[in-house]
């Protein structure tokens, strides 16, 4: 259960019954300091202001009509009107052991449940996956994870980019490759190398880039043989993606593309629509839309562009389209966009104007999940060593590569294949991890050394939590039980169980926000929460009593199943053994 939303709900009914307005909530948030309880509320201030009465009085009618016997220890009126709950330890215990004996770690699915688009990765099909595709891809990945496990209807987007002037170029060069009789497919194989092959003669070849245009314009039109090489094309570079996403351990699959090309026909609609409506304003011979929202400071207005001059669509356009779909078609109540910061204009231009044009009901929520760069440990984009973009597929070998080195010198005697084993779920926890856990709006700086540390907040250091535990059950020989008792009877036992408690919380905002980072913290806490809890409650020392080694056995067994569903959630493996 998530416990501050259940006293938030009681106590803010409780607020209304002594005669708080309506609108007014409890405020419920974690006591910063132990002497303030588990639990703090701040909303009697707010209440009693708009009452114009002392907030000690109000704050004494709540405790009058608030009943929280059922898990509070005692509640007590603090400074101007704050109300600090102490939770009690046998419902603390109590609460754990209902915890330990649910797959789902006592973690109930949300309400109302809801459809969720999800928008993430979006490579250009062009080019091979980079690591400027990193970010969008596994943080959006998480957010769908927890969505799921949430218990919503998640709809995964790949709106990837396979259409527009570059495709001519690319269709031009497979053309002439093809009447030279050379093998496409193998051409492919490198799509960087076709890429750089095709733009230096879209470049510097007379002739090749008015052809290559008119292979946009057949593209465009549905000829059939440019539909036959266009389609080669984009299967290859499918196929390039999905090594990369299995590589990486995201959910996406072919099934989840949803191109660019795929909202072709009703391009044209969607401008139509647009024009009924009077939102588009011809300017310079394109059709732009003008809107109040974006007026700069010296009353100009900075338009969105829906249709060029020479009648080609834009990726505003493309987006609208989607958009419209999304609500139309797919239902969506909620629809996430994990895209760089840089488009915050563009989404925010996307989703006025689909408001204003009804392309979106009243009641859905349309959210720009903007993330910001990845960057060398020289503060500059993150490049190879000679400038170029470093390819998404390099970097995690080398990843693995790198962890297969950490893993050999610390685990010297296990086989080459174990260790190869271990690797492969450190390199590629580590690369996503370094990620997930930092703040998605702010950039971040790439470091080999930081995110393969077995100490700090990283996914081995959370890793090799896990696998710790497994190691004392081991050599425990333990077995969940359910004849035993868990039982909170020193202070870091409760510690820990209020932090295993946390959980729900944490699951509700990194959904609510789309912040993974929230989920990597409280991992992080929690395996140290468990470190302090070892180190000063003894589990397989002699003499520790049965019952209580029983009760610390089952703590740590929560935490380990904690840890595993946390990581889970983030696509990063646990490690038996490491």
């Amino acid at each position: 259960m998530n416990i501050r939303v259940s006293l938030d709900n009681r106590i803010t009914a409780a607020l209304q019954l002594a005669g708080a307005p309506e609108d007014v909530t409890a405020i419920v948030r974690p006591s910063t300091r132990p002497e303030f309880g588990d639990y703090q509320s701040n909303g009697v201030m707010a209440a009693a202001k708009q009452l114009a009465m002392n907030p000690r009085e109000l704050a004494t009618k709540v405790l009058a009509v608030l009943d929280l016997t059922d898990l509070a220890e005692k509640i007590e009126i603090a400074g101007p009107g704050f109300l600090n709950i102490h939770l009690k330890n046998e419902w603390l215990a109590a609460t754990c052991q209902q915890a330990l004996g649910n797959e789902r770690v006592g973690i109930a699915l949300s309400e109302p449940q809801q459809t969720v688009v999800v928008d993430y990765s979006a490579p250009n099909l062009a080019k091979e996956m980079h690591v400027g595709h990193l970010r969008s891809t596994i943080i959006g990945d998480a957010v769908v994870r927890v969505l799921e496990f949430q218990g919503h209807h998640v709809i995964r987007q790949n709106h990837v980019g396979d259409w527009g002037t570059q495709f001519g170029m690319l269709l031009a060069h497979m053309a002439d490759l093809e009447v030279q009789g050379g093998e496409i497919s193998m051409q492919l194989a490198d799509l960087e190398s076709f890429y750089r092959e095709a733009k230096k003669r879209f470049d510097n070849e007379t002739g090749f880039a008015e052809r290559a245009r008119d292979y946009v314009v057949k593209l465009q039109g549905g000829d059939a043989e440019c539909r036959v090489l266009w389609q080669q094309f984009i299967d290859i570079s499918l196929h390039h993606c999905q090594q990369a996403y299995d590589k990486l351990g995201v959910s996406l699959k072919r099934e989840h593309v949803m191109p660019e090309s795929a909202y072709n026909a009703d391009l044209a609609h969607v401008i139509a629509d647009l024009q009924v409506q009077g939102l588009l304003t011809e300017d310079k011979g394109a059709q732009c839309a003008f809107m109040d929202e974006f007026k700069n400071k010296d009353g100009s207005i900075t338009p969105i562009i829906l249709k060029k001059s020479d009648g080609g669509y834009l990726y505003a356009t493309t987006d609208m389209a989607a958009l419209r779909h999304r609500n139309n078609t797919l239902k969506a109540n909620r629809a996430l966009y994990f895209v760089d910061v840089r488009q915050g204009l563009h989404f925010r231009q996307v989703f006025t104007l689909g408001r204003k044009a009804g392309f979106i009901n009243e009641s859905a929520v349309y959210e720009h999940m903007a993330f910001g760069n990845m960057l060398g440990e020289n503060g500059k984009p993150f490049q190879t060593r000679t400038g170029g973009t470093v390819k998404l597929a390099d970097l995690l070998d080398e990843a693995v590569e790198r962890a297969f080195v950490l893993v050999t010198a610390k685990n010297p005697d296990l086989t080459e294949a174990e260790r190869r084993a271990i690797a492969q779920k450190v390199g590629i926890g580590a690369i996503k991890y370094a990620d997930l856990s930092k703040n998605r709006t702010s950039d971040y700086i790439f470091s080999w050394d930081a995110m393969l540390s077995f100490e700090g907040n990283t996914a081995p250091y959370l890793q090799y939590a896990y696998a710790r535990i497994q190691s004392i059950f081991r050599k425990a020989n333990y077995r969940s039980d359910d004849s035993c008792v868990i039982k909170l009877n020193v202070a870091a036992e409760r510690t820990l169980a209020m932090k295993l408690l946390q959980f729900a919380e944490i699951i509700d905002s990194t959904a609510q926000d789309g912040m993974p980072n929230q989920l990597c913290n409280f991992l992080y806490e929690l395996a140290g929460s468990f470190m302090s809890f070892y180190e000063a409650c003894p589990i397989l020392k002699a003499g520790v009593e049965p019952s209580v080694r029983d009760s610390r056995l089952q703590l740590a067994d929560l935490t380990a199943q904690t840890l595993k569903t946390g990581l889970d959630l983030l696509g990063i493996e646990v490690l038996e053994r490491m």
